[in-house]
């Protein structure tokens, strides 16, 4: 079935081998919201020989430990899903600890894997690598062509070095390391926490606990006018189980839907979907972040690929997550 797809200029498929039901897969940050549905997705496709640690077990900060780790576990393919993730606020404030933590776990993890003969490696980045006024959508070409985003630079640097040197063994080595670069995610698993979340998390806590406070109104940063794309993180799974399987190349590959919402209007529809009936308004003094930032997916598109969950159905599963998951929703 694959041979029929159309194929984009310097996006191929993959030339190595399949995964095989039964190859020692490591998931870096399973525990996660994109590491917990890369799991899922596995084991729903039929993968069940998985590796798994948590920070506690392994701290991908520290080299000798991984070192130690890829020798004696020997893992054939890995999702390197682990980071340290905020959103605006936390970014702001945390820039060298955000630069620091995952620039340090993805050269380890990286490097490690390398060394210790990984047949292929899958890096997740994110969209904010991309420059803050890249032409949109944005396309995986237009990386490193004028300055980022200001409020999160250091997070993007990180995982711009991290892609990068993925690239770089790929040519000095001749290993099969891909990048996947997703748009704004959410959905099981995700951050609720009110000063470390990311937008429609942090919407989803806010809503509901105005609801459940009987508040009158609620304020959101900004003016409402950003423009973003949001992905729901089991599609993203399958996506990075299709391309560890389907794609080998040195570009990095988007992962979103091709379609925008502003923030206004997405927090009327979070505030729609929790029942929640108050006044939004509005601080202008906070800031906005990037104006815009479309991801072009016609690259995922091209190999057979394209999201399933509207954003308004997405929504209703992530907070059924959030109340179903006490731990989660009051961290």
């Amino acid at each position: 079935m694959t041979e029929n797809w159309p194929v984009l200029k310097n996006c191929k498929k993959n030339t190595g081998e399949l995964m095989e039901k039964g190859s020692k897969i490591y998931v870096a940050g399973h525990r996660g919201m994109v590491g917990s549905a890369i799991v899922r997705e596995l084991k729903k496709q039929g993968y069940e020989n998985l590796i798994l640690r948590t920070s506690s077990e392994l701290d991908l900060r520290r080299q000798d430990a991984v070192e130690k780790f890829f020798a004696a576990e020997k893992p054939e393919y890995v999702f390197l899903a682990a980071a340290k993730v905020g959103g605006i606020a936390a970014n702001a404030a945390a820039k060298a600890d955000f630069m620091y933590d995952n620039m340090i776990l993805e050269m380890n993890v990286i490097h490690s894997a390398y060394e210790n003969g990984c047949k292929k490696l899958e890096f997740l980045g994110s969209s904010c690598i991309y420059p803050r006024m890249a032409p949109q959508p944005i396309r995986e070409d237009s990386l490193l062509t004028s300055p980022l985003e200001e409020t999160n630079e250091a997070y993007a640097l990180a995982k711009i070095s991290g892609l990068k040197y993925c690239a770089y063994l790929n040519e000095q080595y001749g290993t099969d390391y891909i990048s996947v670069m997703p748009t704004n995610l959410y959905g099981p698993g995700d951050n609720y926490h009110p000063t470390h979340s990311h937008v429609l998390p942090a919407l989803i806590r806010r809503f509901h606990e105005a609801k459940e406070a009987g508040l009158s109104s609620v304020t959101c940063w900004g003016d409402g006018t950003p423009l973003r794309e949001f992905l729901y993180v089991d599609d993203l799974a399958e996506l990075c189980v299709f391309l560890m399987n389907n794609y080998s190349g040195n570009e990095t590959v988007n992962a979103g839907t091709g379609k925008e919402i502003s923030i206004r209007d997405l927090t009327e529809l979070t505030a729609s979907v929790i029942g929640y009936t108050g006044k939004i308004e509005w601080d202008t003094s906070k800031p906005n972040g990037t104006p815009r930032k479309l991801l072009d997916v016609s690259k995922a598109a091209s190999l057979g690929w394209t999201y399933h969950t509207e954003l308004e159905d997405g929504i209703k599963l992530a907070y059924e997550d959030f109340l179903t998951n006490p731990v989660r929703a009051n961290r």
